[in-house]
């Protein structure tokens, strides 16, 4: 909610030096008005508030003013180069631009359509951010024709009126009398009472302050801006010009993709599934031979839980008794100890495992102190303490599960063979000391201490009973049974019963208790005891028998060390050492590389998938909007081109490209690129259109080359606000996600402290979105006003040049200044 304060104080400042105060209040606007409808929607489509919504509101907070940006600059610019009266301007400049923002957002919506059907686990987590996006766009739209499109044609004035002292007390004294009370009781929309008083502050700022930089800027600025537009574009469309941007811009485009694929397999761009998190948890997983008494695990347990509090305790996370890094730390053995991702999160008792979790601050109260590094510190104490205990040291991960980074698994008919060939294979990958690989690990082993049960079949026969009720007994001894439901304060508990922990493990009470069953033969009650037809045996079993698609599977996996993050590259380089050994696999026994990487593989084929569907849609559309099948390819290709800011900017600063979130930028950058070609197309055609009425030129006349050039560049100049605006202010709205910018404006407010502080989770995770967007929106603003106009101006010739329509001459009638 913080991040939505914030990133509108920097939307409405952007556009107060654009329109003036008065004109930046009326898009203002559309920001609140445009979340209560989302909101509203989407508590109606059943969806509650969560991390993803939240953020994907951010996301779409400088997107949402595009539309209402449109509708006043074009109403301001008719109103001041025109002449003309409120309800005039407004009458025209909505007309003028109306079908036209009801297609851009329609292309923004269509290209995340496609995330909307995302499959599997992945899919129900990310699905919000799709949708929440698309309402929010259609809330913008609906606000930009109806309520701003009134707004402006009552209260919009070209120049800016003169606010009295007395005039800002008075609405300083409203907005605050009215913003304390919701801050301080509001509750879930106190945040609507800082934006109150924000809003307060932001008058005043303005009227004695900003006021005299924000005419100094439209005066002169701006002024200056638009008339070195007007003269560049003008010399890049004449001659030769058009085509050496154009293919001077391709160049650029394979040039930096080209060094992005290099820096990528020089792994200079590291490659990462999710983002790589800073740990909130630590969690120390530790796993005792099978067999192991739980009063043992315990024991040693202690051992090692003392080690890891030396470490989380030392002075340098520490002031005096109060620990600045870490918040708690628990430990678990036995029943819930189990990880997660090997044992599929099995509550069963597990004597022989243990679990350690220390869990970190939030990260505006650690200091500046890497809980990676403490993660690493605890690794290093822990490394190999107790020979036969197998220890991990993991964190909490970011987003789904996905599996380990590493996950090989051995499918064969033999389990004996596939653990023997598991070994082998992690003792052969140990010895070639492949940087980044934490420690591995079997998922099964065979030294399990096992009870066989052999039923006497025969003998149950001649009893009445089946070897499924022998079974069915014993396992509601060990395990439990449901028996009913316990109801507290409108709480539902299952009840289960099962022997008391002193007879579960005495052989002879399970053997010697009663089955009680009905005799199929005589209808009567009968009961005898178990080892009247079955007998045990002590031997050692596997710890667990896995299948995947009918063939049984062992798993071999490693998380990575701290600091390593492209998973991708390390499962190449064992793969590349693993070939003689994989020569040498028995008949039947095959290899597969699974766990993250087969999971990240299928994800970025769903999303490149998605990426090019979007596509297809927004060409529809555009086909749609334009009649034409050249002005939806210009902004195909602009949409291509844009990626030049995107490998760009990765390159340029080293970041990593994470296939998810960087992915998930590509496909909104996609969608936002439309916007501004659109725009700046439509009105560009509108022009030519009108000036051949001008002309009354019949359908088979077209303007010469040097009447659309004129036409061109004057739609561009008309255009130069509405671009510029867009741009910065979707780019100002994903700098708090960008950079991880933290004001807390409850505090502020209500104990004067705005505990302002830079990073934490939420940069790490939707920092790589923020920046592909905004890398990708400063290329593509370039490209909407220059090249845009190149290609439309060589689209323009090529149908002169190779049409059989009539050029016309029109040099004797006067062109449109």
């Amino acid at each position: 909610v913080n991040n939505i304060i914030f990133g509108i104080i920097l939307v409405v400042g952007v556009l107060m030096f654009f329109l003036g105060f008065r004109n930046a209040l009326f898009v203002g606007f559309a920001i609140p008005m445009s979340m209560f409808m989302s909101f509203m929607i989407l508590s109606a489509l059943g969806y509650t508030m969560n991390t993803m919504i939240l953020f994907a509101l951010i996301m779409g907070l400088g997107m949402l003013v595009d539309n209402g940006i449109v509708v006043v600059e074009n109403v301001y610019r008719l109103m001041e180069d025109e002449g003309m009266s409120r309800i005039e301007a407004a009458k025209k400049g909505i007309g003028e631009i109306a079908f036209p923002i009801i297609i851009s957002t329609a292309t923004t919506v269509a290209a995340f359509i496609p995330l909307g059907m995302w499959p599997g686990v992945m899919g129900e987590f990310m699905i919000y951010f799709p949708i929440t996006l698309s309402v929010v766009l259609g809330s913008s739209l609906f606000v930009a024709i109806f309520i701003n499109s009134m707004l402006v044609s009552q209260f919009m004035e070209v120049g800016e009126r003169q606010l009295t002292r007395k005039q800002l007390i008075r609405l300083t004294l409203i907005l605050c009398g009215f913003g304390i009370p919701i801050l301080i009781f509001g509750g879930a929309v106190s945040a609507l009472g800082s934006l109150m008083i924000v809003t307060a502050l932001m008058f005043w700022l303005y009227r004695y302050v900003l006021k005299g930089a924000a005419n100094f800027f439209q005066r002169r600025i701006l002024t200056w801006l638009e008339d070195k537009y007007h003269g560049f574009l003008t010399f890049a469309l004449k001659g030769w010009r058009p085509y050496l941007f154009t293919i001077g811009t391709f160049i650029l485009l394979f040039v930096v993709f080209g060094l992005f694929i290099g820096s990528m397999m020089s792994q200079r761009t590291k490659v990462e599934f999710f983002p790589d998190n800073k740990p909130n948890q630590i969690v120390v997983y530790i796993e005792y031979p099978q067999g192991t008494d739980i009063d043992k695990t315990n024991k040693i347990t202690k051992e090692i839980e003392q080690r890891v509090y030396d470490v989380i305790n030392a002075d340098a996370y520490t002031d005096g008794d109060y620990n600045y890094l870490v918040e708690s730390a628990v430990s678990q053995v036995g029943e819930g100890a189990g990880n997660p991702q090997t044992d599929g999160g099995s509550s069963a008792e597990m004597p022989h495992k243990a679990k350690i979790t220390a869990t970190m601050r939030e990260y505006k109260f650690r200091r500046g102190k890497d809980s990676e590094v403490l993660r690493s510190k605890v690794q290093e104490a822990l490394k190999g303490i107790y020979p036969g205990v197998a220890i991990s040291v993991e964190k909490d991960p970011v987003g789904p599960p996905a599996g380990y980074p590493i996950n090989i698994e051995i499918e064969g008919p033999d389990y004996d063979e596939l653990i023997n060939i598991a070994e082998d294979m992690r003792t052969f990958i140990n010895e070639k000391n492949i940087p980044g690989i934490e420690e591995l690990k079997i998922d099964v082993n065979k030294g399990k201490p096992a009870m066989l049960i052999a039923v006497d079949r025969e003998k149950a026969g001649e009893l009445g009973v089946s070897a499924g009720q022998v079974g069915n007994q014993l396992r509601r001894s060990i395990f439990g049974e449901k028996t009913g439901v316990y109801k507290k304060d409108g709480e539902d508990y299952d009840m289960y019963v099962r022997f008391n922990e002193d007879l579960r493990y005495n052989t002879s009470a399970l053997f010697n208790q009663n089955i009680t069953f009905r005799d199929p033969a005589t209808g009567r009650i009968k009961e005898i005891p178990v080892s009247a037809v079955a007998s045990q045996k002590n031997t050692s079993s596997f710890s667990a028998i896995k299948h995947k698609d009918g063939k049984r599977v062992v798993t071999v996996y490693s998380g990575l060390q701290p600091g390593y993050t492209d998973a991708g590259a390390i499962v190449s380089k064992i793969e590349a050492e693993m070939q003689s050994f994989l020569n040498d696999l028995p008949k039947g026994v095959e290899i597969d590389f699974t766990g993250q990487i087969e999971e990240q593989n299928k994800q970025m084929s769903f999303l490149m998938g998605a990426f090019f569907s979007g596509l297809g849609l927004i060409m529809l559309i555009l086909i749609f909007q334009f009649s034409s099948i050249s002005k939806p390819t210009i902004i195909m290709i602009a949409i291509f081109l844009s990626f030049i800011g995107v490998f760009g900017g990765i390159l340029i600063t080293g970041a990593s490209f994470v296939i998810m979130m960087t992915m998930m930028g590509i496909i909104s950058l996609a969608g936002i690129v439309v916007n501004n070609g659109v725009v700046l197309l439509d009105y560009t055609q509108l022009l030519i259109d009108r000036r051949k009425v001008e002309l009354d030129l019949d359908e088979d006349q077209v303007l010469s080359n040097e009447e659309v050039l004129k036409l061109i560049v004057k739609g561009g100049k008309a255009r130069l606000r509405p671009v510029l605006l867009t741009a910065i202010t979707t780019e100002l709205g994903l700098i708090p996600l960008a950079i991880g910018f933290n004001l807390d404006f409850f505090s502020l407010f209500s104990e004067f402290d705005p505990k302002i502080y830079l990073g934490g989770d939420n940069v790490i995770f939707w920092g790589p979105l923020a920046w592909a967007v905004i890398y990708g929106l400063i290329i593509a603003t370039f490209l909407t006003l220059i090249i845009v106009p190149c290609l439309f101006f060589i689209v323009n010739r090529v149908k002169v040049r190779f049409t059989k329509k009539k050029v016309v001459d029109q040099s004797a009638v006067p062109a449109t200044a």
